[in-house]
């Protein structure tokens, strides 16, 4: 255990997958935990999972790619459990097209969630964290965002961007207590976006999930739980003197 009882962490994306699986590691690990998501019935059903054991958990109701839902979903939180120590920001989608396709909805849609959304609730929760002088962000990037993927481009240009985003904020909020990281999983089953891309591959004829495990040195793929042990790791103290880094959770498929 990482000693983070009586801290309050918000988790974006918390209704299901990778998002579900990092909410309840942290209320695990002692934490209040604010779920946020679009998917309320989903982010509910989190929160019955956090309470069941005798968690505390409050939910909104938003979009990340909406500042007034942001605000709205931070007030929140912050009534219901008190000042925001850990930041999640979870919450992501992907569009896949070769880009001679990609509509430029899909680009804008894309770059809101997984762009703007993490700006947006950065921007929400640091006044708090710079005048406590600490705080803890994790950005969720992905491999994808440190090599290109065919049909791939929006969501690898995003997740490229959030690692240069991370590493830019850690840079200027170093110096007053608050560390800022990014965790970059691989290929994780169970999520809802793993589903929406295996849809993809076998539509248009490319390798799933169990021919692409056959590249991962660890020969499986991840799972939710693999990510959030990373998150909660780099959450807690035992991480520091961490700020700035972009930790790949991937089996070995990926190492730079």
């Amino acid at each position: 255990m990482y000693g983070l009882d009586g801290h309050v962490a918000i988790v974006t994306g918390a209704a299901a997958g990778i998002g579900r699986a990092i909410a309840l590691r942290l209320a695990q690990e002692g934490c209040r935990v604010g779920l946020f998501d679009l998917d309320g019935a989903g982010a509910e059903a989190t929160a019955d999972m956090v309470r069941a054991p005798g968690g505390t958990a409050a939910v909104a109701i938003g979009s990340v790619a909406v500042r007034d839902d942001v605000a709205r979903g931070l007030e929140r939180f912050e009534r219901d459990l008190g000042s925001t120590d850990i930041m999640v920001n979870n919450a992501g989608i992907l569009r896949a097209a070769p880009v001679a396709e990609l509509t430029e909805k899909a680009w804008r849609d894309t770059f809101a969630v997984n762009v703007d959304g993490v700006l947006f609730w950065c921007q929400a929760v640091l006044p708090g964290m710079l005048a406590r002088r600490q705080g803890v962000i994790v950005n969720m990037a992905s491999f994808a965002g440190k090599k290109g993927q065919a049909t791939l481009s929006a969501y690898c240009a995003t997740k490229f961007a959030v690692i240069g985003f991370t590493q830019s904020l850690a840079l200027e909020v170093a110096e007053h207590g608050i560390r800022v990281n990014a965790v970059c999983p691989g290929i994780i089953v169970n999520t809802g976006m793993r589903d929406e891309i295996e849809g993809y591959n076998a539509e248009h004829g490319r390798p799933d999930v169990a021919q692409r495990t056959q590249a991962i040195p660890m020969q499986r793929a991840g799972e939710p739980e693999d990510v959030a042990r990373v998150v909660a790791f780099l959450a807690s103290a035992e991480a520091g003197y961490m700020t700035g880094q972009a930790i790949n959770v991937t089996g070995g498929l990926w190492t730079t």
